[in-house]
């Protein structure tokens, strides 16, 4: 199916998100009409009155609780979990994205991995030390950084196999967030690493520091001093409360626009030192055989990216007529500055609105009205960063890194709308 004509007509003003298309304004129309107001006027005027005054406006509601829970009619919004038989606390969940809106995720929804479980930390108890090349090896408790003063940032944080099945042969079938979920989007709250690292007096032969976390699997990684002085934090609070124990409490690293594996939970050692660490985490995995027999290591920025989030698989279109395409896009190199949609599987792009504010390394809510003909389609987003860098198909993602790849996968998605309004995932 082509692009709709109303929205190619005004693919310039679709760039805009205070400028109202007429696409958008037929849209909006077409939904009142299909709407409860319709429905009311044919009713007899008992049954109108009846309808008028739902049973939950008949009597008091609940109490109050001392924390707030969803709705229990959304239970169903919950992350997936994948966990490894063979090792115990090993494994990950993904955040449904297919199910959320806006841009940030609640904090009972972001996306874990873990590598031996999710330790059960006192902060009584918990040090965060720093040595090696410092001019004072030092230690701080929990209620230390407390008083240092904090600065808040809102960035996403994405695991470096997020979306990794795209590598496969064959596509595989599942809801949007359990493909794309590995990624999540939060405000962190906590202190500078710059101002714990001056504090120290940092030597100037210090290249990487070297992160631990403390749980049980002492999980380790190297980080480019550079980054750790720029715009690393040692979070504390996420979306303004306390960190929960499975996103780091009481304390982790957030290295904005990384790949997740460095943003370290349970921080307690970081080491100053002149060459990296080698753990595992940066030999054996994250680490791409290329098709010139080079390998890709350290390769520590998420690139652009962006998927459909609503409609996708899972979902249903109902019948022909006009549907709200929305998704998110993101890249740790900076600001989404476009998102393109096509729903001839890439034959023609239109300019989608960019839900405001556009922050930098954050998600980015994108939207465009689409009138569906009834015919089969395929829907693709895709995302342009601040540096010129464009998402890649997934037969150029191919060609430039091969197949022995597992990690940072970020080609261009492409969900199929069949005739009968079901969506799967398919390779265009």
């Amino acid at each position: 199916m082509h692009a709709s004509e109303e929205a190619q007509t005004e693919s310039d003003a679709s760039r805009s998100t205070d400028q109202e298309t007429p696409a958008r304004r037929e849209f909006l129309r077409r939904g009142i009409t299909a709407g409860g107001a319709a429905v009311l006027a044919g009713l007899a005027p008992e049954s109108r009155a009846a309808a008028a005054t739902p049973q939950w406006m008949t009597r008091p509601g609940q109490p109050f609780s001392n924390y707030g829970l969803p709705s229990p009619h959304e239970k169903a919004v919950i992350r997936l979990i994948a966990a490894n038989s063979a090792v115990s606390g090993n494994g990950l969940s993904w955040t449904p994205l297919h199910d959320l809106e806006g841009t940030l995720t609640p904090n009972g929804l972001h996306f874990e991995r873990h590598h031996n479980g999710v330790p059960q930390i006192d902060p009584a108890g918990h040090r965060l030390y720093l040595h090696g090349l410092f001019e004072r090896s030092l230690s701080f408790g929990v209620d230390d950084l407390l008083r240092y003063p904090m600065v808040s940032q809102q960035c996403f944080i994405e695991c470096g196999g997020n979306s990794n099945s795209g590598w496969n042969e064959e596509p595989l079938q599942a809801p949007a967030g359990s493909l794309h979920g590995l990624a999540s989007c939060s405000e962190w709250t906590g202190v500078p690493l710059s101002v714990i690292l001056e504090e120290c007096g940092l030597h100037p032969d210090a290249q990487w520091l070297i992160a631990e976390g403390a749980d049980a699997a002492a999980m380790n990684v190297s980080i480019p001093i550079g980054k750790a002085r720029g715009d690393a934090l040692l979070a504390l609070y996420q979306n303004g409360e306390r960190l929960r124990p499975e996103n780091g409490y009481p304390l982790r690293l957030v290295l904005p626009g990384w790949e997740g594996v460095l943003s370290v939970k349970w921080l307690r050692r970081l080491q100053a030192a002149t060459e990296p660490v080698m753990a595992r985490n940066e030999t054996a995995r994250y680490t791409e055989l290329l098709p010139s027999g080079k390998a890709r290591q350290f390769t520590f920025v998420i690139e652009a990216k962006s998927v459909i989030t609503r409609p996708s698989p899972g979902q249903h279109l109902a019948a022909p007529g006009w549907y709200p395409i929305s998704g998110l896009a993101w890249s740790g190199r900076g600001v989404i500055k476009r998102v393109e949609v096509s729903t001839d599987g890439g034959k023609s792009w239109i300019d989608a609105n960019l839900q405001t504010p556009v922050l930098p390394r954050c998600f980015t809510r994108f939207r465009l009205p689409w009138r569906w003909n009834g015919e089969s389609c395929i829907l693709q987003s895709r995302a342009t960063d601040e540096t010129g860098y464009v998402q890649p198909t997934r037969p150029a993602l191919i060609a430039e890194r091969g197949r022995h790849g597992y990690f940072h996968y970020n080609a261009i998605v492409s969900w199929e709308v069949s005739e009968d309004g079901s969506l799967s995932h398919v390779y265009a």
